[in-house]
């Protein structure tokens, strides 16, 4: 259930920033600035405090080299769904969409992994506390 949150908090920090709606933070900031750049400031480096959560736990847990086969795996996956005809990747705001649920995954698996890896090898990591 955990590793279902996490990927859904990525997906919420994902699409908060920027999705195919006029309901992001990148549209509202843009057409706001002017009047409420306080705000838009503040709600930038809270956005900013969420990407570093998880790309640092990201980069510690899977590094670049995991990031890049997660994203090999979900790429794969919506080839062979576009192979069998179930997806099409003519639409844009469908495109943009599949793109955050790429990203979610990665991120949501990213931070998922030391739990996934301690239950899998029975190993703690060093970094792990007493829980």
């Amino acid at each position: 259930m955990g590793f279902i949150l996490r990927i859904g908090a990525a997906f919420g920090l994902l699409s908060l920033t920027y999705n195919p709606t006029q309901y992001n933070f990148t549209r509202w900031a843009e057409a706001n600035w002017s009047e409420q750049m306080a705000l838009s400031v503040l709600l930038g480096l809270l956005l900013l405090v969420g990407y570093i959560i998880y790309l640092r736990a990201t980069l510690r847990s899977i590094g670049i080299f995991g990031m890049g086969l997660v994203l090999a795996l979900v790429a794969a996956l919506l080839w062979v769904l576009y192979d069998y005809g179930w997806l099409s990747f003519e639409n844009p705001t469908l495109n943009t969409w599949l793109a955050i649920v790429a990203l979610s995954f990665v991120l949501g698996i990213g931070l998922s992994w030391s739990h996934v890896r301690r239950t899998l090898s029975g190993q703690a990591d060093m970094d792990d506390v007493d829980e």
